[in-house]
């Protein structure tokens, strides 16, 4: 069975601005990479649909998701807050971002496919149950999550998040849904400036001081994550795949290398043919130097392709 790569043409429209580094060139450089590297001929490729206000509603707030449609302008851009923003394609572009992850889930659990990358703009493991920021309007992970637990009724799913930035949307939502495990690490004291002091037995947070490398991270993620999600016993994984805290990702300042998301993704999938029948749904985060973004998605979809 291949792997499904899950995208949708809106996901280019969204801009935030010219010097936005949450742009539409990300998907670009990426999609390009997987050609060059003869990745995107070997997978499974889908359009995302988009997600329906009742899938939203698992995770949001019906007032948000009300105030984020009458947010859409019919001209030009809507700052939402000092990172936020929207233009007339945004909306889509976040519906089906969010759909992304739910056809993912789909697919993996029907067995049509072994596991599934979702190329999807805006990010969104940021978004609250009520709020927009860090560049996310809808918690697509989340969505995501929601869905494989109401319509497939499956009882543990874990997220695993290495982006660079703490996932407080992911754990605003899921905090108190014992269906559910964060494990997530991230800079710290960085923005949201939050996860340092809020975890629990089923919230996983590891910071990470300004300067960490790789041996670092992967002491935490062995530290940590790993006996966690032993004792969790997960039936599903789904990955906020965020890339910035490579080296030459100056939007922060750790310092992994293109080795480092080979071995993390590695773990994913000994994780998931231990206990989740392989079940893996990963999708973009995080990620905004255009080479090193598209070298260690190429990377990570390598790695999740391989039997």
């Amino acid at each position: 069975m291949p792997t499904a790569y899950i995208t949708h043409p809106d996901c280019l429209k969204h801009n935030m601005g010219s010097f936005h580094p949450e742009c539409p060139q990300r998907l670009i450089a990426i999609e390009n990479e997987l050609k060059t590297a003869g990745l995107l001929e070997q997978l499974q490729r889908y359009d995302a649909p988009l997600a329906t206000t009742d899938q939203l509603a698992r995770v949001h707030i019906a007032d948000y998701i009300d105030s984020i449609r009458q947010a859409s302008p019919a001209a030009g851009i809507v700052a939402l807050d000092a990172d936020t923003a929207m233009n007339p394609f945004s909306l889509s572009a976040a519906l089906h971002a969010a759909g992304a992850v739910i056809l993912a889930a789909d697919l993996v659990l029907a067995g049509t496919v072994n596991n599934a990358f979702c190329a999807v703009r805006p990010p969104g493991h940021h978004a609250e149950s009520d709020r927009a920021m860090g560049f996310c309007l809808f918690n697509n992970i989340a969505v995501g999550v929601a869905h494989a637990i109401a319509h497939h009724h499956l009882q543990r799913v874990a997220i695993l998040d290495f982006d660079v930035h703490h996932g407080n949307g992911s754990e605003e939502i899921f905090r108190g849904n014992p269906h559910v495990m964060l494990c997530s690490t991230f800079q710290h004291p960085f923005y949201p400036y939050s996860g340092a002091g809020s975890a629990t037995e089923r919230m996983i947070n590891v910071p990470l001081p300004r300067g960490s490398n790789g041996g670092v991270f992967r002491q935490a993620v062995t530290d940590h994550w790993l006996p966690a999600l032993d004792r969790f016993r997960p039936e599903m994984i789904f990955v906020s795949a965020g890339f910035d805290a490579h080296e030459d990702d100056d939007m922060a300042q750790l310092n992994l290398e293109d080795g480092d998301y080979v071995w993390i993704t590695r773990q994913i999938k000994a994780i998931a043919a231990k206990y989740s029948q392989g079940r893996i749904v990963s999708a973009l985060e995080g990620g905004y130097e255009l080479k090193s973004l598209a070298r260690c998605v190429a990377a990570h979809v390598r790695v999740l392709a391989a039997d």
